[in-house]
């Protein structure tokens, strides 16, 4: 996904040929990934849930990791220059937040709820940047028609029949079409702000993960038969100049692809194996944070935590100026 910067620059070009780059710096990962370098396929294709904090989980020396999982990497530095009593009202306020059903307790879903939404704010905070661009008319809302008329309008229209690349704008056009009715769930030509999140980011929806490996086929699939052989496979990432040796890790893939991608043996991968290439099941961090933070806080053991209880281990939930400072005693004491 474009860096902010990378959009400001997009903007900074003559307004309607950068519409087109425009749609290609909003599109996912994967859509990008068929115009990158020459690198090996997990790097390319596959959508790793991002890691909650960059720092080890070790309670014993430091609750850094819990900050970022509980508030985010960026809030959680925010934090970090708060006093403690700052950081104890702000949390009470998180904490209202997170109970969503205002019973009093924070349970183990509310508090899942809570961190997989903190995780996702750069996809929010993304969205929310360029909304304006595409929400013409204010409504708080994006109709198929405002979008396609912002992105392509310039490009279809009948005076531009000329234009180069034509017949690519209009594929792109009838791709962004699906993948808008997808994400559409009620099916009313108008986009919400989470169904328009769905168009621009599918592969964050369960929903959406059945187009995410159409289209993953379709890029990859260069004779339309639906499936991907081997040849299809390695060049996607890989293809070799005159005289060039082959890499090692492109031995690798071949090796991948038949032993471990090509879970029938009968050569091709499928759309079933191309989800589970690209889409694999992994750990949810989100949800062992969830069960870890409740079991170190919830004092009843009623498997259900209260604002009073988690007050009373705020360091664990957020940081400040003063945990910070007990941090760095305890690290200077274990270097010593």
């Amino acid at each position: 996904m474009c860096s902010p910067c990378e959009f400001d620059f997009l903007s900074s070009l003559h307004p309607l040929k950068s519409v087109m780059m425009l749609l290609n710096s909003l599109a996912s990962l994967y859509f990008l990934a068929a115009v990158a370098f020459a690198v090996p396929a997990q790097e390319k294709r596959i959508h790793h849930q991002p890691d909650l904090s960059d720092h080890a989980h070790d309670d014993a020396h430091s609750f850094q990791y819990d900050h970022e999982a509980f508030l985010g990497k960026e809030e959680a530095k925010t934090f970090d220059q708060l006093t403690p009593e700052e950081s104890k009202d702000r949390l009470a306020k998180i904490v209202d937040r997170i109970d969503t059903d205002k019973d009093g307790y924070v349970s183990h879903g509310e508090l899942h709820y809570w961190i997989k939404h903190r995780q996702r704010r750069y996809i929010e905070e993304n969205v929310n940047k360029h909304w304006k661009d595409y929400d013409k008319n204010q409504d708080d809302k994006i109709s198929w028609e405002e979008y396609k008329n912002t992105t392509y309008g310039y490009y279809l229209g009948e005076e531009f029949d000329d234009i180069d690349d034509k017949e690519t704008y209009k594929s792109m056009l009838k791709r962004d079409e699906r993948r808008f009715k997808t994400a559409d769930r009620d099916s009313d030509g108008i986009a919400t702000h989470e169904e328009f999140t769905a168009f621009l980011h599918p592969e964050e929806f369960d929903y959406m993960k059945d187009l995410v490996i159409q289209e993953t086929v379709e890029d990859i699939d260069k004779n339309g038969d639906g499936k991907i052989n081997l040849e299809e496979y390695i060049g996607d990432m890989y293809t070799a100049e005159d005289g060039e040796s082959e890499p090692d890790w492109v031995q690798t893939e071949k090796k991948h692809f038949s032993e471990i991608r090509d879970t029938n043996k009968d050569g091709y991968l499928d759309a079933d194996e191309v989800g589970q290439w690209v889409l694999p099941g992994e750990v949810d961090h989100a949800d062992n944070e969830a069960k870890h933070l409740i079991h170190e806080t919830d004092t009843d053991k009623d498997e259900r935590i209260t604002k009073k209880e988690i007050l009373a281990n705020w360091n664990m939930f957020v940081g400040s100026q003063a945990t910070n400072y007990g941090e760095d005693l305890t690290k200077k004491h274990d270097e010593l």
